[in-house]
């Protein structure tokens, strides 16, 4: 089958490398993609926002599948514009994307269905922000209601942040229309760890467990970030805590989905807070998680095509998971200056000494070639990603080969997986 991916961050290529494995992927196409992807699929230099042009580039390639990887696509109501033109597409529809696309629709869908998360206010004025923060307490999450690139979840430690965060978001517009609206939110204390969910709108299946790390600087400072890398399994998520996942959140969702008559067929990525009272949803998430599929991937053993079409079919319940006992690292390597602005255009080097290494991949993200070099282009440049046979092994092969990759003001954590190594 003919297959288009479409994106072009570490998450695309992960997908691409992984759909490429599959006996039943003739061809694969991404749109526009990255350095990384062009080496093992065609380049549609079309932007993902061109809907027409991939509906009529799709009919003319008698593409097969479309697997759709940013948030924004799926907000921007793609899916239904494909399905709309008779084309495969795998995603949940406009409407469902709203579990992500607006943090208000999501909490109000918690609220109503009993699934545990912090305690909130939603606001669209503010002045009545400011008020609800100081009888709430510090710290506090002041979250965009839209979609940010990541970067709309600001932790208030004091009144003044939160009113300066408040007057930026809401006032000076620093993320447009997404924070015209925001959710002030408690403070969570305890473990992040990502949950992955294929669910076909009856049943679901769960991935391995997965933890981000979000913030730029090492001990979990600074902004947030789209992910600076992740760990996979993560130990955080015992068989217990995964019992209580299943059934405090992930049955209480599907029931939800019935509910209000809300057809989600796609993939659910809950990323959830490990409290002391259990686990809590942060926030939902419908596409595959950036950087978590890079570490998820590499693990997984089944067929992924088999996967979304059964996902797209409401077949979900014939499926069964099987994963690779090894551990997997990811370490992001960003440009300088990430998240805020940073310059483009520096030569990577090292590369080729990693392309047909064992148990290591280096996933693209912003990057581009250009006369034979491999340039950076976007703020997080690469997902480097190694198998071990646990998280230590996996780790120490992650960050070795992040030591031979260089380009100009490559910034990286170096603690990723490091609370693993402490359990």
């Amino acid at each position: 089958m003919k297959i288009l991916v479409l994106g072009s961050g570490g998450r695309e290529h992960a997908l691409v490398w992984k759909l490429k494995q599959s006996p039943r992927a003739r061809e694969i196409f991404c749109a526009p993609g990255n350095a990384g992807t062009a080496r093992i699929a065609r380049h549609v230099p079309m932007a993902v926002s061109d809907h027409a042009g991939l509906v009529r580039f799709a009919r003319e390639e008698k593409i097969d599948l479309t697997v759709v990887g940013p948030d924004d696509a799926l907000a921007a109501g793609i899916v239904n514009v494909f399905q709309q033109n008779g084309l495969r597409i795998f995603g949940p529809t406009q409407s469902a994307a709203r579990l992500e696309s607006s943090k208000i629709f999501a909490k109000e869908f918690m609220q109503r269905h009993g699934i545990p998360t912090a305690r909130s206010g939603q606001f669209d004025d503010s002045d009545a922000a400011n008020r609800f923060c100081q009888k709430l307490g510090y710290p506090l999450v002041i979250k965009a209601d839209g979609l940010a690139l990541g970067k709309g979840v600001i932790i208030a430690r004091n009144a003044d942040e939160a009113a300066k965060t408040l007057y930026r978001v809401m006032e000076r517009g620093q993320f447009g229309d997404a924070g015209r609206r925001v959710v002030i939110e408690e403070f969570l204390q305890g473990e992040e760890c990502s949950i992955h969910a294929l669910v076909d709108g009856k049943s679901y299946v769960l991935f391995a467990g997965a933890q981000d790390h979000k913030q730029i600087f090492d001990g979990d400072r600074g902004p947030n970030t789209g992910g600076m890398g992740a760990y996979s399994p993560a130990l955080v998520v015992s068989e217990e805590m995964l019992a209580r996942v299943r059934s405090e959140i992930i049955e209480p969702f599907m029931q939800g989905l019935t509910r209000d008559g809300l057809d989600f067929r796609g993939l659910l990525f809950p990323g959830l807070m490990i409290t002391r009272d259990g686990p809590k949803v942060l926030e939902f998430n419908c596409r595959f998680g950036d950087p978590e599929t890079q570490a998820l991937l590499p693990r997984l053993k089944n067929d992924l095509v088999d996967l979304l079409e059964a996902t797209m079919d409401g077949t979900l319940a014939q499926q069964n998971l099987t994963w690779d006992d090894r551990a997997a690292v990811c370490v992001v390597m960003a440009s300088a200056g990430y998240p805020d602005s940073y310059e483009k255009g520096k030569e990577i080097s090292g590369l080729d000494e990693f392309a047909n290494a064992e148990d290591l991949i280096v996933f693209h993200a912003g990057t581009r070639a250009e006369n034979g070099k491999t340039l950076t282009s976007g703020g997080r440049v690469l997902g480097v990603t190694a198998l071990g046979s646990d998280v230590r092994a996996a780790r120490e092969k992650a960050y070795d080969a992040v030591a031979r990759i260089s380009f100009e003001g490559a910034h990286f954590r170096r603690d990723i997986a490091a609370k693993a190594l402490a359990q």
